[in-house]
């Protein structure tokens, strides 16, 4: 006698449904983070030049409200860090090197 082997059914569509942005929403949720990336940035441009020195491709995150920030050589680690500290405020996360980004376009 042969086993009969359960057959898996398909998933069909997406676990959660698509969120549906209007331009308004959009233009709106750009400005914000652009707004909150302006708070950042000059925290970052203050200690970058003394820890690419010494930290060079390391991780740092900037939370503007309190000015503090965290860093190490590990990614998930340093947001860790920050959230530890501020478990529901926003960070910013900066790679230390010319142009405060990781990765390449």
């Amino acid at each position: 006698m042969t086993e009969a082997k359960p057959t898996r059914t398909a998933r069909r569509g997406r676990i959660f449904p698509e969120i549906q942005w209007t331009e308004e929403q959009k233009a709106k949720r750009q400005a914000e983070r652009e707004a909150f990336y302006q708070r950042c940035k000059p925290i970052f441009d203050k200690v970058q030049p003394e820890l690419i020195k010494t930290h060079y491709n390391w991780y740092i995150t900037v939370e503007p409200n309190s000015g503090d920030y965290f860093i190490d050589k590990d990614e998930i680690a340093v947001m860790n860090m920050c959230r530890q500290k501020h478990p529901n405020a926003p960070f910013y996360l900066f790679q230390i090197n010319e142009t405060g980004v990781s990765g390449t376009i």
